[in-house]
């Protein structure tokens, strides 16, 4: 496995790859099992090589949010890269990826960027999309995967690729979990005991919801919600539902929806979400 740092090294190395096609796993690091499961997806192409990056992207934190001490524990971040057969990860620096401080020119997310996590995060999408769109310049991938847990990066990034003609193929991969049910996140390590119990209302919400999905909406709603309600320590952010193919609202002829979560647990801000089958026309 090859690690380089700067632009100049990675293009050297990939020239060593000019023949083949590229699997690329972009990442802020703070691996856990649902970045193995990418790794492994993005693996399963014996003709593609694997190459991953590793980068805690500044534009997407707002002042006052978590990027001092966002997780960076690198030397475990690369033994997992190497044991799921990476062929090189790209770990720069920030003067590497924006050399003269913020960029003047940004991709902007539109209204898309504006809603649920957006609205919560200001600018955080704009910083998602610009740097994504940055490493795809530079590591010129075939195909790209994302977790299915940040639905709505999944949906911003495919929604990118098509409107500015990018040629590199967008593949969600499922949500991880651990045995009790909570979703896998880097920011799970900033949970104390008492306050992962407590995060595991989310993923009881969502199945409730679930069970409800065949009799419309307002069951959806009103299961996911007693569940949140009843649960100590949770302070609920939002719970929205989407169409689970366009990401738009919920209209009167959808039955394939996306329910999605956001809720501070003690100090820390945790997502989640569930794919439901309405099974019925709703109305909201």
């Amino acid at each position: 496995m090859k690690i380089v740092h700067t632009r100049g090294e990675l293009e050297l190395a990939r020239s060593d790859y000019a023949d083949r096609a590229v699997a690329f796993v972009p990442t802020m690091g703070a691996l856990h099992q649902g970045h193995r499961r990418l790794l492994q997806r993005a693996h399963e192409d014996p003709s593609a090589a694997l190459f991953v990056s590793i980068f805690v992207n500044p534009l997407q934190f707002a002042p006052g949010e978590d990027l001092d001490r966002y997780p960076r524990p690198i030397e475990a971040d690369l033994a997992m890269c190497e044991a799921e057969g990476a062929d090189l990860v790209f770990v720069p620096g920030d003067e590497e990826l924006y050399a003269g401080g913020a960029p003047a020119v940004t991709v902007t997310a539109g209204a898309l960027g504006d809603v649920l996590e957006g609205r919560t995060r200001p600018g955080h999408f704009d910083g998602v999309l610009t740097v994504v769109t940055k490493l795809f310049n530079l590591v010129r991938p075939s195909a790209a995967y994302f977790g299915q847990k940040d639905a709505q990066q999944l949906a911003l990034v495919r929604r990118m690729v098509r409107d500015l003609d990018m040629p590199v193929e967008v593949v969600g991969v499922p949500t991880v979990r651990d045995d009790d049910g909570l979703a896998l996140s880097s920011r799970n390590v900033y949970l104390d005991a008492d306050h992962r119990t407590q995060a595991l209302a989310l993923s009881r919400a969502l199945n409730a919801a679930a069970a409800s999905g065949p009799h419309g909406v307002h069951a959806v709603f009103e299961e996911a919600q007693a569940v949140l309600a009843g649960a100590p320590g949770v302070k609920l952010d939002y719970l929205e539902l989407r169409d689970a193919d366009t990401f738009g609202a919920v209209d009167g002829h959808t039955t394939h929806a996306l329910l999605l979560v956001a809720a501070w647990v003690g100090g820390t801000r945790l997502i989640d979400n569930a794919t439901l089958d309405l099974g019925v026309t709703v109305e909201r």
